[in-house]
């Protein structure tokens, strides 16, 4: 009687499985096209944007701050207009590209063998951990005094700032990363052969990497406003930059190329949060925690 029932339930349970896959398949025959993802993820900036426009405008209408104080959008978008048209800006743009380039792979060398040094060595961990963080809290402007001491007003103060201002947050993402290793994964690495650099490499490395890339992100914020906060400080009349003309437009109360100019930082910090977003995405959907449809 029991093998009766069993045999009976198993046409069943294969049924309900099968119905389940079938399900599944089709929630993946369905998925939304690419144009549509797009939208989707789209739709909510522009909305956003618009709201914060028209708020804008709103303050302009109210007479809060006088027109040469504060533009309304219409004569900010015109100017940002003329402006992107303008050699000054490209000339501008590629000096800070650059700066912001060589000083934010500077502070991922040093942030990550910090953080895989720190991360692995207890008597570095009870020596810097703490310094670490402390150093990540330090607002990047207090550091200038000190680099233009050392080194004036030149390219190394700026590049000594943006340094210090990012490399603690990869180093801290790093040391987070590696802590959340399951300690299984690690010895099952080594069961299998991995010792040495290979440990790191095989088995660490990925399991650390969304912390890491997490670190990464927020080291990159750390150096852009540093290096944005440095460029208005020190101010070298051969080089132009974005910083520089920021500046030059506030000491000529020149407000609609200020705010332009504002604008493209803004996008600028858009855009790389795009690629740090991309990147994420590509990770996750690598570990099987995000569907093909990217949700």
């Amino acid at each position: 009687m029991a093998s009766d029932t069993l045999a009976a339930g198993s046409p069943r349970t294969d049924a309900e499985i099968s119905g389940l896959d079938a399900l599944e398949i089709a929630g993946r025959e369905k998925a939304p096209s690419r144009l549509r993802q797009v939208w989707s993820a789209t739709w909510p900036k522009l909305a956003a944007l618009a709201l914060a426009v028209a708020l804008w405008q709103a303050v302009v209408w109210t007479g809060w701050k006088d027109p040469w104080a504060l533009p309304g959008p219409v004569v900010v978008f015109e100017d940002l207009g003329h402006y992107l048209a303008s050699p000054a800006l490209w000339h501008g743009l590629a000096t800070t590209a650059r700066r912001a380039a060589v000083g934010f792979a500077a502070a991922v060398a040093v942030g990550l063998l910090l953080g895989l040094a720190v991360a692995r060595v207890k008597v570095l961990r009870a020596a810097l951990g703490s310094m670490i963080t402390a150093l990540q809290t330090m607002p990047s402007i207090a550091w200038f005094p000190l680099a233009i001491l050392l080194f004036q007003l030149s390219e190394q103060a700026i590049f000594f700032v943006v340094v210090l201002g990012a490399a603690p947050s990869v180093a801290n993402g790093v040391i987070h990363g590696v802590d959340y290793v399951p300690p299984l994964l690690v010895r099952a690495g080594r069961n299998l052969g991995a010792r040495g650099l290979n440990l790191y490499r095989y088995v660490i490395a990925p399991a650390a990497l969304p912390a890491i890339v997490a670190g990464l992100k927020q080291g990159w914020a750390f150096a852009w406003r540093s290096l944005m906060a440095g460029e208005l400080l020190v101010v070298i009349a051969t080089r132009t930059s974005i910083g520089a003309q920021l500046t030059y437009a506030r000491e000529l109360s020149e407000a609609p190329r200020l705010m332009a100019i504002m604008i493209v930082i803004l996008v600028v910090g858009l855009l790389v949060d795009a690629a740090f977003g991309a990147a994420d995405k590509a990770i996750r959907r690598r570990w099987g925690v995000l569907d093909q449809a990217g949700n």
